[in-house]
């Protein structure tokens, strides 16, 4: 999930040469130096860049010691305080062995300027992706995921925001049309569709009820949970919100109803060992999911003047794409007709 920019380079044409083609590797390099080289360390020259779109983010190579990874954050979309909320809670979270990886402090700070981006260093961790397949793997995440939510309870984000159907749902929709994304042709099928899957997820959260809402990891997929012979650590709380627990868990569920029934039966069995799950969140797991396909088109079409952007999405915004969303849209009202996994 990720929160929208909010000024004229959302639009196609209205952006200039965009921010992170200042972000060159001398501009990493020294940025990481004016950080480092007062406390002793120096780069080395080395620079990789690992897998990131929101943000940019390198994996530097150090003199006599580990590489650490640094992240630089995409300029105007989080404000300081609302990034320094979210490496509060991690810490918060590392100090109570859960295993997140925190920014590193520095100087009394985690946050870092220079050049005109804001950045963080973090020390680097490696691992594979965990295997879902398995019970008892299910289970040890949701240990963890339930420890991260007992701690999420202690105290609401103030400067984040939360994850609700006004941001994920209505206004996605109204910037891909506003904005002249969807093609003329499709237009009439993406609204009908759109409407009625917004009538959906309005109907499945008034089954849920009043649920507690608490802070997230906000995007907790197997890519963002690094597994090694001594489990899980979770990283990137970019996305990190207000919202309610299942949001932390219906992302590591499989595809089919009875393999995604089961799957969550394991994970709620680790999770409620630190963290009691409330049932009535489960009408929301679809009405989650049809926010979130809404939400990432169009974040595809407000990052279209990233360049990075159309390299790794050259399939965005054709005509194939937009029929695809349509059918995928009247696959979720479908979902959303079924009811919850399991009776409420």
């Amino acid at each position: 999930m990720n929160e929208p920019f909010s000024d004229s380079s959302d639009v196609p044409g209205l952006a200039a040469a965009h921010p992170f083609t200042r972000l060159t590797p001398e501009c990493v390099l020294d940025a990481i130096d004016s950080v480092l080289a007062p406390t002793g360390v120096r780069t080395d020259g080395r620079l990789l860049p690992l897998n990131s779109y929101e943000n940019r983010v390198y994996q530097v190579g150090v003199e006599d010691g580990p590489p650490v990874v640094a992240k630089f954050y995409r300029p105007q979309r989080w404000s300081d305080e609302a990034i320094l909320e979210e490496h509060a809670f991690v810490a918060e979270l590392a100090r109570a062995e859960v295993p997140a990886v925190p920014a590193r402090e520095i100087d009394a700070r985690t946050l870092h300027a220079f050049g005109g981006f804001r950045f963080a260093i973090f020390d680097r961790r490696g691992g594979r992706a965990p295997d879902l397949d398995r019970r008892d793997t299910l289970e040890w995440m949701g240990r963890f995921i339930g420890r991260i939510h007992a701690l999420g309870k202690r105290q609401p984000y103030a400067a984040r925001p939360t994850l609700d159907i006004a941001a994920f749902g209505y206004e996605p929709r109204e910037f891909l049309l506003s904005h002249a994304f969807v093609p003329p042709e499709l237009r009439a099928p993406y609204e009908a569709a759109a409407a009625l899957a917004l009538e959906g997820v309005e109907r499945a959260f008034d089954a849920a009820g009043e649920v507690a809402h608490l802070r997230l990891h906000g995007d907790c997929h197997a890519s963002n949970v690094l597994w090694t012979d001594a489990g899980p650590h979770f990283v990137d709380f970019d996305d990190s919100r207000m919202g309610p627990a299942i949001q932390d868990l219906w992302l590591l569920l499989p595809g089919g109803r009875a393999e995604a029934s089961s799957a969550l039966s394991d994970l709620l069995a680790g999770y409620e060992d630190f963290c009691e799950f409330e049932p009535r969140e489960l009408h929301l797991i679809e009405a989650l999911r049809t926010l979130r396909l809404m939400h990432y088109t169009a974040w595809l079409a407000r990052r279209w003047d990233d360049p990075a952007f159309p390299a790794a999405f050259p399939w965005f915004n054709t005509q194939r794409y937009w029929e695809e969303r349509v059918l995928e849209l009247r696959e979720q009202i479908g979902a959303m007709q079924e009811g919850p996994l399991w009776p409420v």
